[in-house]
């Protein structure tokens, strides 16, 4: 089932370069990346935001810690972002590529896709995930 792939969209509120800049502070990472089941935060995040470097996020639960991480393919500033996806719930060689647009002054459109998948029902769990994230990164740049 590897050839499964999602793609999800947000438009956000905000300038392109505070949105992609977002993507590379360990601070900001921090405030979105997170899923909506409650209790759930990111703690240990570290990125070395640079194409060869990597990333690290563990999301706590109150009942376990779940390890993110992944290498940075490109790092296209204000544009695109792609970097491996290393997680218990994903595949070694799955892939996360952003995209950043800006259809009007101020505004940002993010289109995220994820390749590489163990099931349909684990792509599902990821467009979930992943639209969850883009919730918090939304209301935290909308905070800011």
């Amino acid at each position: 089932m590897s050839e499964l792939e999602l793609t999800v969209t947000r438009i956000i509120a905000a300038p392109r370069e505070a949105v992609f800049n977002a993507w590379l502070s360990p601070v900001t990472l921090a405030k979105f990346m997170r899923t909506a089941a409650d209790g759930v935060e990111a703690r240990e995040v570290t990125t070395d935001a640079v194409k060869g470097g990597r990333f690290r996020i563990v999301m706590v639960t109150p009942e376990r810690e779940i390890p993110h991480s992944g290498t940075y393919l490109e790092v296209t500033p204000c544009s695109r972002l792609s970097f491996t996806w290393e997680s218990p719930h994903s595949l070694d060689d799955s892939v996360v590529t952003i995209d950043f647009a800006e259809p009007a002054p101020g505004q940002t459109e993010i289109s995220l896709k994820q390749v590489k998948f163990r099931s349909e029902e684990a792509r599902d769990g990821h467009i979930r995930g992943w639209t969850a994230i883009l919730d918090y990164l939304d209301h935290s740049l909308v905070m800011a």
